[in-house]
């Protein structure tokens, strides 16, 4: 029996935003990544993509002067120029570095929120 089901994300996600380049084949565009995980995050883009489209990220976020690199991604869903994508390959550094980039993000939310708790009691 095969069964068409919804895209599901399993990863919780943080509620950040950060610009990026992406390219697909040869088309080179800008956008913003939001909603991290350590898997994937949403896109904006100046154009829209398509869903199973491959694509290629340099992250630029705020801990290193260099971008990060996605070599490559895919897309599973598209709602107008909103993109989920899920990293396909990511090389063995930057792969290191996301997870890390991430994993301190999701420490700093938690302590945000533990934070809001104790000053709303």
């Amino acid at each position: 029996m095969n069964e068409n089901r919804p895209y599901h994300r399993g990863l919780y996600r943080l509620p950040l935003s950060y610009p990026v380049m992406y390219c697909v084949a040869a088309t080179v565009g800008e956008g913003t990544i939001s909603n991290l995980s350590a898997v994937g995050c949403s896109l904006e883009t100046d154009e829209p993509l398509f869903e199973n489209q491959q694509v290629a990220l340099r992250l630029l976020l705020p801990d290193h002067s260099e971008s990060l690199p996605i070599a490559a991604a895919e897309v599973k869903w598209v709602n107008g120029t909103h993109a989920g994508i899920e990293f396909v390959q990511v090389d063995r550094e930057a792969n290191l570095r996301w997870h890390s980039f991430v994993w301190d993000k999701m420490i700093e939310r938690i302590q945000f929120l533990q934070q809001q708790r104790s000053g709303s009691s």
